[in-house]
């Protein structure tokens, strides 16, 4: 169908607009059977937590994605048992193996200081386009609003592509209070000092992919998303969902 007025998506191989989702452990089958269908609404697959380290098909499954024009990579706790256990060189020469071209940098479970954090986003960056993400995923901790504009900001000159918000992927912690609500300080301080178009806000439950859109448009990005919740979010991006029905005509523009 192509007959009505709604928003413009961004196209092809997008730098902004990006639908994130987060695979834990889908079979190769019904992985292919999905992204035959809605590889077009999908830019990103992170193999989320630590499990591409017992994938026991992870060539494939790289191969899939990279096959439907989708950028594999790792989760950032894969990324924080290396750097704990000193491991990190033996981490970049398995993804440079697998031809996992992005390494994703951050600290959401190992409280690794943000001046070590930028030394490694420096190094890895000679080797892989660099993702790094803001936030921890213990809900006891909490940021003061300034030191995630400052984190985002510092992440993003030092050569990040995109800087993640954690979320989790149960959307309770980071960006979101305990019950999974949306810490509106937060994001009113980081849309107003952040370039938005290089964040992507983790939002692994509908209810909080139509905040962000509502918030800031169709071409928001979007991570932690389910593969089974990508056609029910392009939906949603282009109006067609109650929830975001009555989107002001200020948020269909690209940017």
């Amino acid at each position: 169908m192509n007959f009505l007025d709604v928003p413009v998506r961004s196209q092809g191989e997008r730098s902004y607009g990006l639908t994130s989702i987060a695979d834990f452990g889908t079979p190769l089958g019904q992985l292919e059977d999905y992204l035959k269908d809605y590889h077009s609404y999908i830019d990103i697959a992170k193999i989320g937590i630590g499990s591409a380290y017992v994938t026991p098909n992870l060539q494939e499954k790289i191969n899939l994605y990279k096959k439907y024009n989708v950028i594999p990579y790792c989760g950032g706790t894969l990324f924080e048992k290396c750097y704990v256990q000193g491991k990190l060189d033996e981490y970049a020469q398995s993804l440079q193996k697998f031809e996992i071209e992005w390494i994703e940098i951050s600290n959401g479970t190992v409280d690794i200081p943000l001046h070590i954090r930028l030394s490694l986003i420096k190094k890895f960056k000679k080797q892989f386009h660099v993702i790094a993400e803001v936030g921890s995923k213990d809900q006891e901790k909490e940021m003061p609003l300034s030191e995630w504009e400052q984190e985002i900001n510092l992440l993003l000159a030092s050569g990040c592509k995109y800087v993640i918000t954690e979320g989790r992927d149960s959307g309770t912690a980071g960006i979101y209070h305990a019950n999974g609500q949306v810490n509106m300080d937060l994001i009113n301080q980081i849309s107003t000092n952040v370039e938005v178009n290089k964040v992507i806000f983790e939002a692994p439950t509908p209810k909080q992919q139509m905040f962000f859109i509502n918030q800031f448009g169709t071409n928001v990005n979007l991570g932690n998303v389910k593969i089974t919740d990508v056609l029910v979010l392009e939906a949603q991006r282009l109006g067609l969902r109650s929830e975001t029905f009555f989107m002001g005509e200020k948020t269909w523009n690209l940017p």
